[in-house]
């Protein structure tokens, strides 16, 4: 709440955007910090979040719900804008979160595979590479133990792709003989990534429709368009006896 209100003070027309992965937390930063965007966190994300959480099918209504209860009562003077994140990597997905009522998506696994993403030519090409992200992905901890990133709040771990880290660890190998083999992969560069490497790919369960590297504007243009035409065609559809 503070730094909300220090930031609003110190630059008023600045934009205060909160990310949360559930009903109870949204609740709470509605309450405090009044955003004006709420990033609604679906499970299917990839990198930190919660540990326990809902899809964002489930999650986004109940968040919008939850949030226009506290409108009406007069909680908060106005709805915060939602957006949702997690499991988003193309039209379909897009086109869906504004059907159960996002105002937009907020995407990170597909711009990993962006011709501007600035991270290692291995980590994207596993990125396009990985498929069945539901079963191919995993949440945990062990990569954090590995990287030395063990910051995060109790009740958080990350998303990433099951790599001989992973494998390994489950199998019983040591903590520190895994952190000795995963810094020995970092040596290898680009090599070091992959299903039999070590180093942590963070991406979401939606990786698996990740199929090209593409410039971040060209991703952009082809999911805003795609989704428009999804929806104006389901708009002309009669449903009447598809229901």
């Amino acid at each position: 709440m503070s730094w909300t209100e220090q930031t609003r003070k110190a630059a008023p027309r600045t934009k205060v955007w909160v990310q949360v992965g559930s009903v109870k937390d949204a609740v709470e930063v509605v309450r405090a910090c009044k955003p004006d965007v709420l990033v609604v966190q679906g499970m299917d994300a990839g990198g930190h979040g919660l540990a326990r959480g809902a899809g964002i099918v489930s999650l986004l209504p109940e968040v919008a719900d939850a949030v226009e209860t506290l409108a009406k009562g007069g909680a908060v003077e106005e709805m915060p804008l939602l957006m949702a994140a997690g499991g988003i990597v193309e039209r379909r997905g897009v086109a869906a979160a504004l059907v159960l009522g996002a105002a937009g998506v907020a995407m990170g696994t597909r711009f990993l595979a962006s011709a501007e993403a600035n991270i290692a030519a291995g980590y994207r090409d596993e990125v396009v590479r990985a498929s069945d992200g539901g079963q191919n992905t995993v949440r945990t901890k062990i990569y954090d133990y590995l990287r030395g990133t063990t910051g995060w709040p109790q009740g958080y771990n990350a998303r990433g792709v099951v790599n001989r880290s992973y494998v390994e660890a489950l199998g019983g190998l040591d903590e520190e003989e895994n952190r000795k083999l995963y810094g020995e992969a970092l040596a290898k560069g680009d090599t070091g990534w992959g299903v039999d490497g070590r180093l942590t790919t963070y991406a979401g369960a939606g990786v698996g429709l990740v199929k090209e590297i593409k410039k971040a504007g060209d991703i952009v243009e082809e999911v805003r368009e795609g989704a428009i035409r999804l929806l104006e065609e389901f708009g002309n559809t009669k449903l009447t006896n598809k229901l």
